[in-house]
């Protein structure tokens, strides 16, 4: 479940700010209504509207908020878009026969919109609405702080009402349903029907992979299993290995396949084929009887001790370990745990958007104020779990357009069949989460940032401290990033002590990641941790063309030590392999998969 009580509260105090401020606000609905009476008055007064370009067009604003123009810059005085004079798709004039600016909104961009004058007049009057909406957050007079929760929610409601979710106002779905004699209609029902029976949303084609067949294929045998984690040693791909292993930390709100999804784009595969010998943790999508358990639990069982099994199998005293994401987060906090205890496992540490720094969460932050984070306490202050599609689709909201509602359009409303897309596939596996974890995870770390401060987190019974971890560091960021914002990244860069090599990939949370050195895509810079701001170590570092891979094994290899010839044996007798990868964990799903593809009544496959 998405949690409501922070969007009613976030509300409440927006609507309440506003109450007290008339003479903010009322300037901009009588604009809005002039505007929207302009837009109006076009549409009784002319048969069509005039030809514009907006059906060529895309809206890269809605890939990148920024594109509109600050909310500060907006109130500071720059004229807003929907304003008359500003070039904005929603600035009118009432003369019929003065074109329209274009509509650059991707969402409206088919033909049909601008082909009838009633679509023409609903997809101009959302944005103009839209845009009077968020200038009245602006206007609001709110703190920063509840001023960015009350535009995400905003943002929220606005992507939810567009005139593109409903059948009745948009005239694509239309047009489909009248081309397929109302077929797609009972498609989309049907693939409705079933997802709600499910209590998932349909993303992709997950018919069309299945792990250990397709993603999370590459060679190896698991070879420890705690009640959290097991722990899968990888067959080399060479004939000759460096000495000092590679441990792989997943995050553990999701699978560990998101490094080793197919052939072709697996990092697993990749660091194999550089020479590394490399264990990874495949999390447990834990049962209710588990929901006790906490964050040193996760630490202990599914962090150090797999770095132990693999210095005893390798021999190295000290090994090497990356962690992504959560996983990140949760492998420093172990080692912060063994250093407070003298131990120091790693040579090296590898974290792939990995936050430490909890001062600015990014979008996701408006979903944890104090009354979340409280209510979460209470709920789980002795067990039960925290269902992994709630986290799923929690996260989905955060890119909403993109993740929820084209796939209500495409799928349910069209009645199209999902096209198969991995790292979809991947997004849709989830697990379960103990709440005793979750809620600590919340609190000390969202809430209260306790780990930034040397010794102001307490993890089983050891005050921590990230300075005392004694080890090289590699840490990558994504420019894109709206999980982890990169300079969030940066920022927790400089709570390590060690030499500190910084990497800053293009795209996003997943892409940015996972983005193989094969294909020469996309760009990355890199370099020493200075300076005391990420914008001066951002100019002092050009972009280049390709991977953060490439970049990351050179550096790897550097600190793998000596290669030695490859183990025949990927276990032994103290830890014997107990199935081959990917495992047992990680074929337990939280949700279950959508019955085999959708026929119509008389069995004939969709049009597409």
């Amino acid at each position: 479940m998405i949690p409501e009580g922070p969007a009613a509260r976030a509300w409440t105090r927006l609507l309440e700010a506003l109450g007290r401020r008339p003479d903010a606000w009322q300037p901009i609905l009588d604009d809005w209504s002039r505007q929207h009476l302009a837009l109006w008055q076009r549409l009784l007064g002319e048969g069509s509207p005039p030809a514009t370009a907006d059906a060529r067009s895309a809206d890269p604003s809605r890939a990148d908020p920024a594109a509109r123009g600050s909310h500060a810059d907006r109130a500071a005085g720059a004229p807003p878009p929907g304003a008359a004079g500003s070039g904005s798709p929603v600035a009118l004039d009432a003369r019929a026969d003065v074109a329209l600016p274009p509509v650059l909104d991707r969402r409206f961009s088919d033909p049909a919109w601008s082909a009838h004058p009633w679509f023409d007049y609903l997809r101009r009057a959302y944005l103009l609405g839209a845009e009077c909406a968020r200038r009245l957050v602006d206007a609001s007079g709110l703190p920063p702080d509840e001023q960015r929760r009350a535009h995400f929610f905003v943002e929220q409601w606005l992507d939810a009402t567009a005139p593109s979710n409903y059948p009745g106002t948009n005239p694509e779905v239309l047009a489909r349903a009248a081309g397929t004699g109302g077929e797609s209609v009972a498609r989309g029902l049907q693939r409705l029907t079933a997802d709600l029976a499910r209590g998932a949303l349909t993303m992709t084609d997950e018919r069309a992979f299945e792990v250990g067949r397709d993603l999370a294929v590459t060679p190896g045998v698991v070879i420890d299993r705690s009640e959290v984690a097991e722990l899968i040693h990888y067959r080399p791909a060479r004939a000759q290995v460096h000495g000092r292993p590679l441990v792989i930390v997943p995050p553990f709100i999701n699978r560990y396949y998101i490094l080793d999804l197919q052939p072709h784009n697996s990092f697993v595969r990749y660091a194999l084929e550089q020479g590394l010998d490399v264990y990874l943790v495949s999390w447990r999508n834990v049962p209710e009887p588990l929901g006790h358990l906490g964050w040193a639990d996760y630490a202990k069982q599914g962090v150090l001790r797999p770095l132990a099994i693999a210095s005893e199998l390798s021999g190295a005293a000290r090994v090497n370990a990356l962690g992504f994401c959560v996983g990140g987060t949760l492998l420093a906090t172990a080692l912060a745990l063994a250093a407070a205890r003298g131990e120091h496992p790693v040579a090296s540490a590898t974290l792939l958007t990995t936050m430490l720094d909890f001062s600015d969460v990014g979008e996701i932050g408006a979903y944890i104020d104090e009354g979340f984070v409280a209510e979460c306490e209470q709920r789980h202050a002795h067990g039960g779990i925290v269902d992994g599609r709630s986290l799923a689709l929690t996260f989905a909201t955060l890119r909403a357009n993109d993740l929820l509602w084209r796939n209500v359009v495409e799928h349910y409303l069209k009645g199209r069949d999902p096209e198969a897309f991995d790292l979809l596939y991947w997004n849709a596996d989830g697990t379960n989460l103990p709440g005793v974890l979750y809620a600590w995870y919340l609190r000390n770390l969202y809430r209260e940032n306790r780990l930034r401060a040397p010794g102001g987190l307490t993890l089983d019974g050891e005050p921590l401290d990230l300075r005392s971890i004694r080890a090289s560091w590699y840490l990558l960021a994504a420019e894109e990033d709206h999980i982890v914002p990169w300079q969030s990244a940066w920022h927790s860069a400089r709570l390590l002590r060690g030499p500190r090599r910084f990497a800053l990939a293009a795209s996003g949370h997943i892409a940015g990641v996972v983005n193989p050195a094969a294909r020469k895509r996309r760009h990355f810079r890199a370099g020493p941790m200075a300076g005391t701001q990420p914008g001066d170590w951002f100019d002092r570092h050009e972009a280049r063309p390709g991977s953060w891979w490439e970049d990351w094994a050179a550096w790897m290899r550097r600190r793998s030590g000596a290669r030695r010839n490859a183990p025949a044996a990927l276990d032994d007798p103290a830890h014997p392999a107990l199935e081959p990868a990917p495992g047992r964990y990680v074929r337990e799903r939280s949700v279950a998969p959508p019955p085999t593809a959708a026929t119509n009544a008389r069995g004939s496959p969709q049009a597409r």
